[in-house]
């Protein structure tokens, strides 16, 4: 008989205990993606990676070329920094550079097999703007609820959207211009790829964006290109539903290509140039534009990245039928309505509306003699509302992926004697309460503003998680239905209720209706 020295007892029975006790987390601050090995920072929860490369740099021959796939290194790549902002006007946080294709990751994983929901923020700034480096998107806060945060840069202005025959005939589709949407469909392909190494699950992506970023939102949602990059969508003061136009308006900017193309000759011979090849041998900050509005910096129907007229295609089916969460704030219209004088106003609705013009005036109340709240509320409408609620009327007709429309109108009510009396909720001002980065000092600060925050954050990393915004701790938020009363309020305290301003979108439907008989092509391009 042989007997084991109890020594060896204790040391096998803490062998076998240290084998079954749980593994330890993983240092994921150092992961291995497709290009080489990156290494991050742990900040608190998290695990935080900047300026990760998800392209090679669109420069000299790549300047208005569709992105490359980014180029491997040797070692480790230090993603501790933002990467430069696009080039555009005013100084960006992190800098502006030609060379800007990169993104940012916020991750609660503990391990890459962690699985967690993914959500990847696109910025706004009209085409001509924006950065991922953002202190206002910062993604600490969401990234906290459980979700891989991901911001993701795009080219903007004429280096992200000048259409022009040459850059056309040297494209293997015969397209040019949304070279900015072809960034944004390279950063997915590159999540796809690699974002599992960050904890990430490949196949739960939620693409959100404001403004623009909402806008392409939209479009992504109806691109043969993007199909099966994204699970869900949250457009915040965007879509892209209305018909080309050209001179353009806001809510209705599209050109066609044939359209951009005869621009973007006229843009290469503004700089004294008779070729593509010559813009591709000067200073990127040439391009810089020096003015408002920007042209040649907005996406266009080619029939490649944009298949057609983008509502059109919701009612042939022919979009990616995802579940989507969108919705609009209460007085966008102060961005666009800021002369109190109301003959130019009114003069600019018969010039925009043409025969329309009359019965929106009378659908929403406007006066001649003075612009008020309701005025503001038909430009509101016609560049963002309208276009929300027809995403998710025509995503509700379908009756497959769901809708949630949301109505964002938290602001502090002003006295009557204040010349703000008649303000609401305007545009871009949801961002700081989705993203829980508000300043809890600043002058119109409220004691809702943090209840708001909490409910639209929990709402948003609720959709990525589960394909709905519904859970604890949140009133129930139904999909939405054509006639029912369930757009959800953020105004003091999350709250159901109508459409805003109903009936008089119904004449802003007809209108756009209209606009897309020949009667009303022939009108607007006149």
């Amino acid at each position: 008989m042989t007997y084991l020295n109890p020594l060896k007892i204790i040391g096998l029975c803490f062998l076998v205990f240290a084998c079954a006790s749980p593994e330890q987390p993983q240092d994921l601050s150092r992961v291995t993606v497709e290009q080489g090995v990156l290494q991050g920072k742990t900040e608190g929860n998290l695990t935080v990676f900047k300026g990760v490369p998800f392209a090679k740099p669109p420069v000299g021959e790549l300047r208005w070329k569709a992105p490359q796939p980014p180029e491997s290194w040797s070692g480790t790549r230090q993603a501790l920094e933002y990467g430069p902002s696009p080039l555009q006007g005013g100084e960006p946080s992190a800098g502006k550079s030609e060379d800007s294709l990169y993104l940012n990751i916020w991750t609660p994983a503990k391990a890459n097999t962690d699985k967690l929901p993914v959500l990847v923020w696109i910025y706004g700034g009209g085409f001509s703007f924006g950065s991922s480096a953002d202190a206002l998107t910062d993604g600490t806060h969401l990234a906290n609820k459980g979700v891989v945060l991901v911001s993701i840069a795009y080219r903007v202005g004429p280096l992200g959207f000048l259409a022009h025959p040459e850059l056309s005939a040297e494209n293997p589709n015969n397209v040019s211009g949304n070279y900015g949407l072809l960034d944004q469909i390279a950063a997915l392909e590159w999540i796809k790829r690699n974002i599992e190494a960050f904890g990430g699950d490949s196949n739960r992506v939620t693409i959100f964006g404001e403004s623009a970023g909402g806008i392409s939102v939209s479009m992504l949602a109806a691109s043969p290109l993007a199909e099966g990059l994204f699970q869900g969508a949250i457009s915040q003061s965007g879509g892209s539903f209305g018909p080309t136009r050209k001179p353009s308006y806001p809510g209705e900017n599209m050109y066609t290509l044939a359209q951009a193309e005869a621009d973007g000759v006229k843009y290469v011979e503004s700089f004294g140039a008779s070729s593509i090849a010559e813009l591709r041998q000067m200073d990127a900050e040439t391009f810089i534009p020096q003015h408002w509005p920007v042209t040649n910096a907005w996406p266009i129907v080619d029939g490649h990245v944009i298949p057609g007229d983008q509502h059109e295609l919701y009612q042939q089916g022919r979009y990616n039928d995802v579940p989507v969460l969108v919705g609009y704030n209460s007085d966008e219209g102060l961005s666009f309505v800021r002369d109190d004088d109301p003959k130019p106003f009114i003069d600019g609705l018969e010039t925009r509306f043409g025969k329309f013009a009359k019965p929106l005036m009378d659908a929403y109340d406007i006066s001649d003699q003075k612009i008020t709240r309701n005025a503001r509320n038909l430009i509101r409408d016609a560049a963002f509302g309208w276009h929300t609620w027809s995403w998710a009327r025509l995503q509700a007709q379908h009756e497959q992926a769901p809708a949630y429309l949301y109505y964002f109108d938290q602001h502090p009510s002003y006295p009557a004697d204040s010349p703000q009396h008649d303000h609401g909720s305007p545009h871009g001002q949801e961002i700081a309460y989705v993203f829980q980065n508000m300043d809890p000092n600043r002058p119109d600060a409220m004691e809702s503003d943090a209840v708001i925050s909490e409910a639209m954050a929990t709402y948003w990393t609720n959709f990525a998680k589960f394909g709905h915004p519904n859970g604890q701790g949140v009133p129930e938020w139904p999909a939405f239905e054509p006639g029912s009363a369930n757009v959800m309020y953020f105004q003091q305290t999350p709250k159901l209720g109508p459409v805003p301003d109903i009936e008089a979108m119904k004449v802003l439907d007809k209108y756009f209706r209209w606009r897309r008989t020949e009667e009303g092509k022939a009108w607007a391009n006149q």
